[in-house]
């Protein structure tokens, strides 16, 4: 379950009211709640969901020591001692309660509370089906590019046709009688004019395909703070949060993207002689971007134990969990249309949640699902057209490569 995915803890203190003393313990962070253990007892004493949650604040305690207070229906918490500090569990905790209240149902972490089964559903759904147009605007993106490098070679081809022109008629000019290898053109004969250079392509602004709110860590002795993780098609960029650039990465200089956990990645690039650049970044929509990086950067992409673990749990953001989610939609909108109908487990706990399935909800669920099929009907149709352009494309470089080859040869024995 999503609500038992612990994001982050923190060793601190927690002020017991009706006790009027300082618990040492653990304050944990998931998806949807922040909840506080004890360490002698390990009792649990906070333990409340992040949509419910009014105002986090830095404050002081006795007005001497930081503090973290977090309004909750009226009820003030106070943390203090925090580890490693008071900004970086302030900024983590902010982060994941603005997304929630921002992302209403999902919020980088499934369906609210209190909602009916077939209302979960379509919102997992709803996720799958923006991570999928996503993709296969990354799919468009390289498509144009490969576009663009197919029109650049088929100018390439006709510069060598005009080469190959000019090369004939140097080797046998129309006033020259005799064969062509007694014949060497004098300098001064040589033609003056070259020729046109291409223009030079306008400079565009590049089309961001994802951007999303994280948490940077830059260093791990760092503080993290908030910022901005923008995928482009050319590679990544990190930025603060008054927009100022940090880093970017082109596509070519990430050594591996590691995936501690579905919200949290680190992204690296190698050096000889020196340190490595490395940023970690944790974000509560980071189940929307790990798809697509995935896509774009292929095996660079390393799912660490952790990830794993969540991977066989269902719930990475992988490719798998679409998988399941079809399988889920299919079988829930089976059950809805035909009570007889089996789904995968057939136990009496999923029959009651099926029941839970209005006709309206599984009305929408169909309308997703062929939403779903159509886009990925486009999609590997895209897949297909790109399969025949590199092999176009394979096959123009080797043709460009012989002509060259080939002109050089022949302006060689001119000189």
């Amino acid at each position: 379950m999503n609500e038992d995915i612990r994001i982050h803890s923190w060793p601190c203190s927690y002020y017991l009211d009706a006790s009027k003393q300082w618990i040492p313990g653990k304050l944990s962070l998931t998806p949807l709640s922040i909840k506080f253990t004890a360490d002698k007892t390990r009792e649990l004493l906070v333990d409340f969901q992040l949509s419910g949650i009014g105002e986090i604040k830095k404050e002081s305690s006795h007005l001497i020591f930081s503090s973290l207070t977090v309004l909750e229906k009226g009820t003030k918490h106070w943390f203090s001692s925090l580890q490693p500090n008071r900004n970086v569990v302030f900024n983590v905790l902010e982060h994941f309660w603005r997304e929630q209240l921002l992302s209403g149902r999902e919020g980088g972490a499934g369906a609210a509370l209190g909602s009916s089964k077939g209302r979960e559903l379509t919102g997992m759904l709803e996720g799958s089906q923006r991570r999928l147009e996503d993709t296969a605007k990354v799919l468009h993106s390289q498509g144009e590019q490969f576009d663009n490098i197919m029109r650049g070679l088929h100018k390439i081809e006709g510069d060598m046709d005009v080469a190959d022109r000019l090369l004939t008629e140097l080797e046998s000019p129309s006033w020259w009688p005799f064969s062509t290898k007694l014949w060497k053109t004098p300098p001064e004969s040589k033609p003056k004019e070259n020729p046109p250079a291409a223009p030079p392509d306008p400079k565009t602004e590049e089309e961001i395909l994802l951007r999303i709110p994280v948490i940077i860590t830059h260093r791990p002795d760092s503080n993290s703070k908030p910022g901005k993780l923008a995928l482009l098609p050319s590679g990544l960029e990190i930025r603060d949060c008054n927009s100022q650039l940090l880093h970017r990465f082109a596509s070519r200089e990430v050594d591996d993207i590691r995936v501690h956990s579905p919200y949290e990645i680190s992204v690296r690039q190698r050096f000889i002689g020196k340190p490595d650049t490395c940023y970690r970044l944790l974000a509560a929509r980071m189940p929307q971007l790990i798809p697509l990086l995935e896509i774009h950067f292929g095996s660079k992409v390393q799912l660490l134990e952790d990830a794993l673990g969540f991977a066989a749990a269902g719930t990475a953001p992988a490719a798998e969990l679409g998988t399941s989610l079809w399988r889920a939609a299919v079988g829930f909108l089976g059950a809805a249309a035909n009570p007889e109908f089996p789904t995968a487990e057939g136990t009496d706990k999923e029959q009651l949640q099926v029941q839970k399935i209005s006709q309206d909800e599984a009305k929408e669920l169909r309308q997703i699902l062929k939403k779903l099929k159509g886009l990925a009907l486009e999609t590997e149709a895209e897949l297909e057209r790109q399969d025949e352009a590199l092999d176009s494309i394979g096959s123009s470089v080797d043709r460009a490569t012989l002509n060259i080859e080939r002109q050089n040869r022949r302006m060689r024995r001119l000189t």
